[in-house]
């Protein structure tokens, strides 16, 4: 099947437009089940040939270009080939180049997209990069910007600083408790488990491309408070329905919140 994907890729980076493919997820990782997708990014510049893209995955296959599944994830198709799920996410370059230069100076962005309920981080752009695997790549933008594809320190600092929102979360999560407000509760406390699990692996330097599996990870990570991830999953798995059982479970989560919080690291210029 490699050699199949490699020759995919070979053939995708001679649609105008398209400048070079990566191998990302979990197989670009090393981290993939048998049964696990793969996912190439389909890296292009300017104007995009969905013609020809269409020609290349065949008339059974969708394509969806660039806006069409919303502001983030770009677009690209869900293709099958010998039986298994073969992914094209297209990626803008110069959005992507955009966002590098960004996260180097510290600065980075959560906006809405559809399949990703925490919002898509604007990081996760530059992560692909660095966690991906350049398939083909016949002017070398993709191997030279996976060069310098380093954890950027002013990143790491502004993602750590974040943890703030989560205390925040919890401290409203408190008015809607009060009002047996389960929804409201739910949304605030899963997005402030959220958020930490984004400041924890910022604070290890360590790319959060998406919420899947991204709590096991964090929980795993040195210095996090001990039973992390599986208090996270107690308080959103049993939240309640009456005011008092939503207040005990809003008591806990600003625990783990105030743990997770005093074991990361200070910003620079201040003490503990």
């Amino acid at each position: 099947m490699r050699e199949t994907i490699t020759t995919m890729a070979g053939r995708l980076v001679d649609v105008p437009g398209v400048v070079g493919v990566m191998l990302g997820g979990s197989r670009a990782r090393g981290e993939h089940r048998p049964d696990s997708d793969w996912d190439l990014g389909v890296y292009y510049r300017g104007p995009l040939d969905l013609d020809a893209l269409q020609a290349l995955a065949g008339p059974e296959v969708e394509i969806a270009g660039p806006g069409s599944w919303g502001p983030w994830v770009d677009g690209g198709a869900w293709l099958v080939v010998d039986g298994t799920p073969v992914d094209w996410i297209l990626r803008d370059l110069d959005r992507v180049e955009q966002v590098w230069a960004d996260c180097r100076a510290g600065r980075f962005e959560v906006g809405t997209q559809v399949g990703h309920p925490l919002g898509f981080w604007s990081p996760c752009y530059a992560g692909e990069v660095a966690l991906g695997q350049v398939l083909a790549d016949p002017t070398g933008t993709l191997t030279d910007l996976r060069a310098s594809a380093r954890y950027p320190e002013p990143l790491r600092e502004a993602l750590v600083a974040a943890a703030w929102e989560a205390s925040f979360l919890v401290g409203s999560a408190t008015k809607g408790a009060a009002r047996a407000d389960t929804l409201y509760v739910a949304l605030c406390l899963a997005r402030a488990v959220g958020v930490l699990v984004q400041s924890l692996h910022a604070a290890h330097g360590r790319w959060c491309l998406n919420e899947k599996g991204a709590l096991d990870v964090a929980g795993a990570l040195p210095g996090t408070p001990p039973g992390f991830a599986d208090r996270a999953r107690a308080l959103l798995g049993t939240l309640g329905s009456t005011p008092e059982q939503l207040a005990a479970t809003v008591e806990a989560a600003r625990t783990l919140v105030d743990e997770v919080r005093a074991g990361l690291p200070q910003p620079r210029g201040t003490t503990a």
